[in-house]
């Protein structure tokens, strides 16, 4: 559905939604629904039919079970309870164009707020809400601030209530819940909760510092007590849903809302908007139009940096990539079972492979470069031709209230059915090392994996950031010290167990620090077998640390991301999250899709994968690894293939 016009495949669906829901309500002796709403509910399960009418369903159910029909807004306790603004409605929207709700906890009583009135406040904002098109095309990003919340504001039942409306009482596309500032006590009860979510969903919903808020949603379309840029009005919010709610009683309104307010009870406290007023006639169709209209156009903020609907926003990580909102399967029409993909290779051969590579390379970057090319920035850059994407960047929390202290150069990367996966960055600098670690403090990174020397052909590629040795002093970087526990060293690489002491609050974590010895710069490893090796000891050590971690992480099952760097960030780098996203989609679903993969992170980390001597590794360790793990029995010839150039 394109700007509110259905295609033909879409209208039949409305024709049979409508024809089956009507049948069943007549029966029932209940009010016919109109198309508008019919619109709702499809699109919330992507004009499935059958899905639509479940989902219908459920939301009959909801309502009448907790009593969200037939209440006034201008009544107590509702009115009262909407003055809280411990829910609310943000006037922008994320970079998909999703509507943002926020549901602030400290703001929350159970004592003096049942769950009945704050369900009721709750879907009378969000119906209103769900009026504008653009909602119901993009959805709703759930926002659960948790932040100098007690215990004392949770409410369990409650929380397991709205996220049964939230998974599938409400006709709406819930697009994410972001958990911020979980306090431990929370994650206990989180991981019950989450049994309640479908496990569709379940990736979705993601328990985050406030820093990595900013992952999700771009910094001008939050309030600035969410790190934002925006000063939000709940009243102004308010006075338009009145407004709204008045000329949809007035003018006749949709059956999604008829239930919410009377217009005898709104009219004497707020008038209705007299553009509206002096416009509309009797004509509903009129009426509907520019109801619409007035609506979409969205209601406005106090403040400068607010953006109109239409503005362009920076695309985020979370949307680019392999990143869509159901799944992180990177299915494309390219896969390759395994045996095609080795068929493929011997076709294509060393050249074939080098031209699809180089013709990848010559196009033109998907993104701008805009911070890393603030004067203030670039000393923070290693190399001037090497520069982070603006929509996947990391943010670090601001400091001092300087709003240039959040750049690092660093990039989120999704990975194989999780976003987020990576951060793929430069090696720090020695004036960048206290912004490393106070990145893999905020990110609660348990895994660094470096894949260069600290001294390289003569050139310094990498600040030496850490003790090397056990015996080492601790490294101090503004409130971080980092000591040595343990070596382990080992033919291509060396494993050190490190401890991050925050020294404002003395908490102390630990992180598994990789260092990959083999690797020339430009070049590839000269073992595939001990690349492979190696990658595999990473992710098992990421899963032992998060076991141990315990309630104490209770976002992504394969936890916080893995930071990867070399020198610049991009060759070997890439080359390493290649690699484990194919080898784990490989595992999945036996087939192969290293092209589109690489195509994919290049979208999220400029110039990844920095010459085809990596592309042509990445294919030859991908059939290595097949052959080792029993999906190919025969090895193939790939003589033709192997005669790589290992220097720099």
């Amino acid at each position: 559905m394109e700007n509110g016009t259905l295609n033909n495949e879409q209208k039949k669906a409305l024709a049979e939604f409508i024809e089956v829901v009507n049948r069943m309500r007549k029966v029932q002796n209940k009010p016919l629904i109109s198309q508008s709403t019919a619109i709702k509910f499809l699109c919330a399960r992507k004009f499935d039919v059958a899905r639509s009418i479940i989902l219908h369903e459920q939301h009959e159910e909801t309502r009448l079970r907790e009593g969200l029909f037939n209440f006034s807004c201008a009544v107590e306790p509702l009115k009262s309870e909407l003055q809280t603004q411990k829910f609310t409605i943000l006037p922008t929207r994320d970079s998909t164009g999703a509507a943002i709700a926020i549901f602030t906890a400290r703001y929350h009583t159970p004592n003096f707020s049942s769950h009945q009135t704050t369900l009721q406040g709750i879907v009378y904002q969000l119906d209103i809400a769900l009026e504008n098109i653009k909602t119901q095309r993009c959805g709703l990003v759930f926002i659960y601030d948790m932040s100098d919340s007690k215990y004392a504001n949770f409410d369990y039942d409650l929380s397991q209530k709205i996220l049964t409306l939230l998974k599938g009482g409400y006709p709406a596309k819930l697009k994410k819940v972001l958990i911020v500032t979980a306090p431990l006590w929370f994650k206990a009860p989180f991981k019950i909760l989450r049994l309640f979510v479908r496990e569709k969903l379940r990736d979705r919903v993601f328990t985050i510092s406030l820093p990595q808020l900013t992952q999700y949603i771009p910094r001008e379309s939050l309030p600035k007590h969410l790190g934002g840029t925006i000063d939000i009005d709940h009243n102004k919010w308010l006075t338009y849903c009145l407004n709204y709610m008045t000329n949809s009683e007035k003018y006749g309104s949709s059956d999604m809302s008829e239930h919410i307010c009377n217009s005898n009870n709104t009219k004497k406290e707020v008038d209705p908007d007299p553009k509206v007023n002096n416009v509309i006639g009797e004509n509903n169709i009129e009426r509907s139009a520019i109801v619409k209209n007035n609506l979409s156009s969205g209601w406005t903020c106090n403040t400068a940096n607010s953006r109109e609907e239409s503005s362009p926003m920076p695309t985020s990580s979370v949307s680019s990539g392999f990143s869509d909102d159901d799944s992180l399967r990177c299915d494309s029409s390219q896969s390759l079972t395994i045996s095609q993909f080795i068929d493929h290779v011997l076709k294509k051969k060393r050249t074939g492979l080098m031209k699809e590579y180089e013709e990848i390379k010559t196009r033109s970057p998907d993104g701008t470069f805009t911070a890393s090319r603030v004067r203030a920035n670039l000393l923070k850059n290693r190399y001037t031709d090497v520069l982070c994407y603006d929509h996947t960047r990391v943010l670090l929390a601001q400091s001092d209230n300087d709003p240039l202290s959040d750049y690092i150069h660093a990039n989120f990367v999704d990975g194989y059915k999780q976003k987020n996966a990576f951060i793929s960055t430069q090696g720090p600098l020695p004036h960048t090392c206290a912004d490393f670690w106070r990145m893999i403090w905020e990110q609660q990174v348990l895994v660094i994996v470096m894949t260069t020397k600290v001294f390289e052909c003569g050139k310094v590629k990498c600040e030496q950031y850490w003790p090397p040795e056990e015996s080492s002093e601790d490294q101090m970087y503004h409130n971080f010290k980092i000591s040595t526990n343990s070596v382990n060293k080992f033919d291509n690489y060396v494993v050190t167990r490190l401890e991050i002491t925050y020294t404002n609050t003395n908490e102390v974590r630990q992180v598994s620090h990789f260092q990959f010895n083999s690797w020339p710069d430009f070049g590839v490893p000269h073992s595939a077998v001990a690349m492979l090796d190696f990658l595999g000891k990473v992710r098992k050590c990421q899963s032992s640390m998060l076991q141990v971690l315990g309630d104490k992480w209770a976002g992504h099952q394969k936890g916080p991301p893995i930071v990867v760097h070399c020198s610049a960030g991009i060759g070997r780098t890439g080359t390493f999250c290649t690699l484990d996203i194919c080898i784990n989609r490989l595992e999945d679903t036996n087939t192969v899709d290293i092209k589109s993969s690489v195509e994919r992170i290049r979208s999220q980390r400029a110039y990844s994968i920095q010459t085809a001597e990596q592309y042509v590794f990445c294919h030859l360790a991908l059939i290595e690894y097949a052959l080792a793990r029993g999906f190919i029995s025969t090895p193939p010839d790939l003589s033709e293939l192997n005669s790589l150039d290992d220097s720099d």
